[in-house]
């Protein structure tokens, strides 16, 4: 285990042993709180000994996205006992339908605007982040993001993500500083080596378009006149805790749309480990620009099905289109 991890989980534990000294200190469930102080001082024994965070069993590393969510695991997922087994089952269906409920509702008529998406985790939870978000002032904001990772650990980060997002934008912030305080917040919140490329953008009623892309696949304006990349003005969020980001501004017409996509996309393979590319998919959207959100995305699923050819999807997948209303 590198030596930042360490010092992230040793200092987990300490935390959870003050919290434990406090609830023993009130008498609360004396033999339960006594226990768990047992367990987060072998914890921190191991940690001591460099033993921490290998499987008691095979001696390999136990899982770091488990560790995360529970800094007290002692067994790596191939030796857990069936009850465990079957706990953890039932703990990752529960994040699922969490996860599910959080998700905004399929499709969206907003003030001139609508939008659709898409939304595949990989696996039963998923790190990537979508959200459409109707602020007070009549705007709206839509997220999009990809969390570093997969399974549960990056699921929670996602869910942190969206947490900071709902909160901040009725706040009013510019747009550049809502993504910089989320950034900031985001870095001292989470692991090392952790972060998540994101697109968050602000639809007004006007057809303005205001776009911050921290480190993400270019979003594709679509238009009669073609397809142009929206380009990252910043890097990854969390990747550094001061990072500045910059915003770019323009103004749709009606019938245009933007399609946003994570790489679970365009980094999906065939079964001869040919990548789909982000060329695909500029080339998909130039075919019948002014298509409503719901059929640009239905088309990019048909495309990649037919060039997976029934090689199942290894990365989450989560695609976006928003398109500026005919009637506008």
């Amino acid at each position: 285990m590198s030596a930042e991890l360490d010092a992230v989980f040793r200092q987990m534990l300490a935390d959870r042993r003050s919290r434990l000294d406090q609830a023993a200190s009130t008498g609360a469930d004396g033999l339960r709180v006594q226990a768990l102080i047992r367990d987060v001082d072998d914890a921190l024994a191991r940690l001591d000994a460099g033993a921490y965070g290998l499987c008691e069993v095979c001696r390999e590393p136990i899982e770091t996205e488990r560790l995360i969510a529970d800094p007290l695991s002692r067994f790596c997922l191939d030796h857990l006992t069936p009850s465990q087994q079957r706990a953890l089952e039932s703990d990752l269906g529960l994040a699922a339908r969490i996860q599910k409920s959080l998700l905004p509702g399929p499709q969206l008529v907003h003030r001139g605007w609508e939008a659709a998406y898409h939304y595949q985790p990989a696996g039963l939870v998923s790190g990537d982040y979508c959200d459409l978000v109707p602020a007070p002032n009549g705007d709206l904001y839509f997220i999009l993001g990809d969390v570093v990772g997969k399974g549960v650990a990056a699921s929670m980060l996602m869910v942190h993500l969206q947490a900071m997002f709902r909160t901040m934008i009725p706040m009013g912030l510019p747009l550049r500083e809502l993504v910089e305080h989320a950034s900031r917040v985001f870095c001292q919140s989470i692991l090392p080596n952790h972060y998540a490329t994101l697109v968050c953008g602000r639809a007004a009623g006007s057809g303005e378009v205001e776009i911050c892309n921290a480190g993400h696949p270019p979003p594709l304006l679509i238009s009669e006149a073609g397809v142009a990349e929206i380009d990252p003005t910043g890097v990854p969020i969390g990747a550094f805790c001061d990072a500045p980001f910059a915003t770019t501004r323009l103004r749709f017409e009606p019938g245009q749309a933007l399609l946003l996509y994570t790489d679970g996309l365009s980094e999906a393979r065939d079964e001869a480990g040919r990548m789909y590319g982000s060329e695909r998919v500029r080339d998909l959207a130039l075919r019948r620009p002014g298509r409503a959100p719901r059929e640009i995305i239905d088309s990019c699923l048909a495309d990649l099905e037919a060039f997976r050819r029934g090689v199942p999807t290894g990365d989450d997948l989560t695609i976006m289109a928003i398109r500026r209303s005919a009637s506008s």
